[in-house]
């Protein structure tokens, strides 16, 4: 089995190694197996030459140093490396849990997708059943109840009735493939919202629970239990720090306390600080979406109700979408509850990597080493150092950057993790970075340090101490994640090629994605579509065009086909026409105006009735 170490005899060691393992009573994954691998071979001190090809004595010492190495249980450095395994390969993002709870769900309710588009029923009783079928979908899709409960299922038949009656099933049927499923979802988000609207009037609900009371009991009991358990690691990784302090203090304190695995230990806590900050920030990230989500569904219930209003029957343009709002809400509210319902079994796991603490730490033995020994928090320590601040003049070719001068002081990249970029090199000690102090940019990367001494001797040679912190994340490989170091031992580095490069180690080759594409058919085509290869078909062609000669084309025309072909007429418009005189005249007669006297009767017995003509005179008008 000798030879390089090529990927492929790196994959028959891992093998070996799994197998050792497996056979002592340890079953562990292909990962943690391959991770030790790489941080044995890294570590110095195991010396294991890359240039030279390995003998089968070489294989062996390898394969037993990780099989040590992964069976020591009183190890915490394994533990933290366990810890980081398990993060990487279980933990995800919002949207990577979400997304993978749509494709559990969509592979859920696959098989009644199925039975329901690829069914062509035709009689009462098949219709029926693809109805059902709808119904159990709309219920398996809400995850609000169970289709065995009868209660629920009876209520989901009545909302699913009330906008999609059996009489459209012809037409649902008649859809293709892709526009049933499409109206699957909406039937169940319609029905969803029906279902939330009766819960909320007291009219139905059964199998729903109150998500939104959920949530606001969980969320702040799953914060306190992260809180708690951080404040707990963070002042174990306090006294930790100032242990490993005292050791270098005191040297018979340091013989004293250098059996102890005190850095192993402090790089355990750090990293188990690391990931429940993760998990509390996403913790405060669904506080916030669950405030917002409350805020939503309140104002679409409202505006639900003031629209419906008893009203029997209502418009489903109107009220359509004001269901199918409720029910994307209350998908929002069953995301947080899965999202919660991670975060609480990824904080639980996570317990599991720190129970080493006690065993090799118990409370009464940490108290009696510390006696005489002043611990200091990370927050304490940061206000130690608030009153200083590096002085820009003193370097003349290096970058400083302060809070007063920087956009986005806070949103830089800080290297490892936050901690001094000197004290890990030089102490092996996690010490958290105080940016007020100065950030150090260098090769578009930032630094930050625990006090200005420490800022003023990384500045004189910042290759030297970046140097060291390489070495030292290579005899603990745990620092390789916890200083965000992967990006340098995505390889294994020869060592003559490492003592040979300046930097002391080989950077790999640049690399970038490219393409290049070319026209299909850069001329254009020449291709004779009435070419003929075959003889016979040209005779074939040559006896057709013969016979085309002494044909005659004929048609006539009956009363029963006359009308199939197309008939079109034109006519011309009729135009505007007009004529003038050469003047206008008119004439006018006198209004007659006659008026009678009289017709009353006056003082005397016999009536004199007198004619008044008030007519005007022709030649006057």
């Amino acid at each position: 089995m000798s030879g390089e170490l090529t990927p492929s005899v790196i994959k028959r060691i891992i093998r070996q190694v799994g197998l050792k393992c497996a056979a002592r009573g340890q079953s562990l994954s292909e990962t943690l197996v391959a991770f030790m691998v790489k941080a044995v071979v890294l570590d110095p001190r195991n010396d294991f030459n890359m240039d030279q090809i390995l003998t089968e004595n070489d294989m062996q010492d390898l394969i037993q140093l990780c099989v040590t190495r992964l069976l020591d249980t009183t190890n915490p450095s394994l533990s933290t490396i366990k810890m980081q395994v398990y993060f990487d390969m279980n933990y995800g993002n919002r949207d990577e849990l979400l997304s993978e709870q749509e494709r559990v769900l969509e592979g859920k309710v696959a098989p009644v997708v199925r039975a329901i588009t690829e069914s062509g029923p035709h009689a009462q009783e098949e219709m029926e059943t693809v109805y059902q079928k709808i119904v159990t979908y709309a219920l398996l899709r809400s995850g609000l109840g169970s289709p065995t409960d009868i209660e629920a299922v009876r209520e989901v038949t009545a909302a699913l009735q009330s906008v999609f009656p059996q009489t459209e099933m012809t037409t649902f049927i008649s859809l293709s493939k892709k526009d049933k499923e499409q109206q699957l979802k909406d039937l169940a988000m319609l029905v969803t919202g029906i279902r939330l609207y009766n819960k909320q009037c007291q009219k139905g609900g059964s199998g729903i629970d109150d998500l939104p009371d959920i949530l606001h009991e969980a969320i702040p009991s799953a914060t306190q239990t992260l809180d708690e358990r951080l404040s707990s690691c963070q002042l174990l990784a306090h006294r930790y720090t100032a242990l490993l302090e005292s050791m270098q203090e005191d040297p018979h304190r340091h013989s004293q306390l250098g059996t102890f695995k005190l850095k192993e230990a402090l790089f355990n806590v750090r990293q188990y600080e690391a990931f429940l900050c993760i998990l509390q920030s996403n913790a405060i990230t669904s506080a916030q979406e669950v405030e917002s989500l409350d805020v939503k569904f309140e104002a679409a219930m409202t505006v639900l109700k003031n629209t419906v209003q008893d009203k029997t029957s209502m418009e489903s343009k109107e009220v359509f979408p004001l269901f199918m709002e409720l029910s994307k809400l209350w998908t929002g509210y069953q995301n947080e509850m899965l999202l919660l319902s991670f975060l609480k079994n990824m904080a639980d796991n996570l317990q599991q990597f720190l129970e080493i603490q006690s065993q090799l730490f118990p409370e009464e033995m940490l108290t009696s080493l510390l006696e005489g020994v002043t611990v200091k928090s990370d927050e304490e320590r940061i206000k130690e150092t608030m009153g200083t601040r590096v002085n820009v003049s003193d370097f003349k070719n290096q970058e400083w950057l302060f809070p007063e001068t920087t956009d986005n002081f806070d949103q830089l990249l800080i290297q490892y993790h936050g901690f001094c970029a000197h004290s890990i090199g030089v102490k092996g000690i996690t010490l958290p970075g105080n940016p007020a102090i100065g950030i150090l940019k260098y090769k578009e990367k930032y630094y930050v340090f625990s006090s200005k001494e420490a800022a003023y001797i990384f500045a004189q040679d910042p290759d030297k101490f970046i140097q060291l912190n390489v070495e030292k994340a290579k005899k603990y490989a745990e620092l390789i994640q916890l200083l965000e170091l992967r990006h340098q031992f995505e390889y294994l580095v020869p060592h003559t090629q490492a003592r040979n490069a300046k930097k002391g180690l080989m950077k790999p080759p640049p690399k970038c994605d490219s393409g290049t594409q070319t026209d299909t058919h850069i001329l254009p085509p020449t291709i004779v579509r009435s070419y003929e290869w075959n003889e016979w078909e040209l005779r074939r062609k040559a006896i057709k065009l013969a016979n085309l000669r002494r044909k005659l084309t004929h048609g006539m025309q009956t009363h029963l086909s006359h009308m199939r072909r197309e008939n079109c007429s034109q006519v011309y418009l009729p135009k505007d026409a007009g004529t003038q005189t050469k003047h206008d005249n008119s004439s006018n007669v006198p209004k007659p105006q006659i008026f009678l006297k009289g017709l009353r009767g006056g003082s005397s017995a016999p009536t004199h009735m007198v004619t008044v003509d008030l007519t005007r005179p022709l030649d006057e008008t």
